[in-house]
């Protein structure tokens, strides 16, 4: 009996000790299925480490490194002129002439009149050197002699006062003929034969050419006041052009404005580059490269990865199957990814598209990897 009864209490036992097993095993499930049905399921990416040298690609135009309008200085008819546009012409080449039959005659007569001033300015020099001579013997009184130095002197201011009224018409009759001012192209002519010329500038006397110089141009370039590191004078810039595909241009950083736009934040910044064949046209839209040193410890994130929130940026990392938002500060702009400046490290997982409702310490399954 005493046998019979443990074995039949073995067996209970054994009975019992079963189902309480796997009531708690099927707890144990129920509460890991419900934890996994109410984890939200994610996908993930890490940071990426920058390279030790980038690249900042921003837009420029080009201008010629010299712009001048041609004015005429002295006032007349057009005869002819010599250069269209279009025309490229060294310093000195002719470019019109203007016939201003005024200054010529005024020219004809300043000459005569210091013809005459030079006459007289001969008899007084005579009359004094005589009168001079005179004096000696007393023959002539000192005043007598003094009128005919004074005399002498103010010959002498009108001949240099005639010189000078000679010189200036000679100068008028020389801008008769217009010349250019420096190499260049004439870019615009704005004047015919038998026009009217009046010298000077203002609205009635137009310019009558418009030269640039294009064997060097300049290219204007605001650069964001993240990547100023770039725009260091005396750096290399390359310069890129959708009518030169598979081209290059190079360029020297040559000076930048050293003040941030306040309304843009940005930097204006000079590239200059050489044209000696004259491709490069100004006005032309250029892509211009330049070289981003001193960034080998920066990362980058995707920009889906990011979260707008009132306190700031975040980012979703993913941390002992929970959801944690990180604050991070983002440097430049690369369209689908940012450049993170800190707050992250290269192993975060960052979960890719989160919801905007995500707050940390939400539960999170892993179900991809981008990278």
């Amino acid at each position: 009996m005493i046998l019979l009864f443990l074995v039949v209490a073995g067996g209970l036992g054994v009975l019992i000790y079963d189902g309480i097993g796997a009531r708690v095993k099927a707890e144990s499930t129920l509460v890991r299925e419900t934890h996994e049905a109410t984890a939200l399921d994610v996908a993930i990416t890490h940071p990426k480490l920058i390279g030790g040298a980038q690249e900042v690609i921003l837009p420029g135009s080009t201008q010629p490194f010299i712009d001048a309008p041609i004015y005429a200085r002295t006032s007349g008819y057009l005869r002819k002129w010599y250069a269209d546009i279009g025309a490229r012409v060294q310093k000195g080449d002719l470019l019109a002439e203007i016939d201003s039959p005024e200054v010529d005659a005024q020219l004809l007569q300043a000459r005569a009149t210091l013809a005459t001033a030079n006459a007289n300015l001969q008899l007084a020099q005579i009359e004094a050197s005589r009168w001079q001579g005179l004096i000696k013997s007393n023959a002539v009184s000192q005043d007598e002699l003094d009128q005919k130095v004074g005399a002498l002197n103010a010959d002498k201011a009108i001949v240099a006062a005639d010189e000078a009224s000679v010189k200036n018409l000679e100068e008028l009759v020389a801008f008769e003929k217009v010349t250019a001012p420096f190499d260049g192209v004439v870019t615009a002519r704005k004047t015919d034969v038998g026009a009217l010329i009046n010298a000077g500038v203002g609205a009635a006397a137009p310019e009558l050419f418009h030269m640039t110089a294009i064997n060097r141009l300049r290219v204007f370039v605001n650069v964001p006041e993240n990547d100023i590191r770039a725009a260091q004078s005396g750096a290399t810039a390359t310069l890129f052009l959708t009518e030169f595909p598979g081209r290059t241009f190079s360029g020297t950083i040559a000076r930048n404005s050293n003040a941030i736009d306040p309304t843009s934040r940005t930097l204006l910044v000079e590239v200059d580059v050489d044209n000696p064949a004259g491709e490069l046209l100004p006005g032309a839209y250029v892509m211009v490269h330049f070289k981003l040193s001193g960034a080998s410890n920066a990362m980058t994130v995707p920009a889906n990865t990011l979260l707008f929130r009132t306190e700031g940026l975040r980012v979703a990392v993913v941390r002992d199957n929970k959801a944690v938002l990180v604050p991070v500060h983002v440097g430049r702009d690369f369209g689908d990814s940012l450049e993170v400046v800190d707050g992250l490290k290269l192993t975060d997982s960052l979960i890719i598209n989160p919801p905007d409702s995500l707050i940390s310490g939400t539960p999170v399954q892993v179900l991809s990897s981008a990278n």
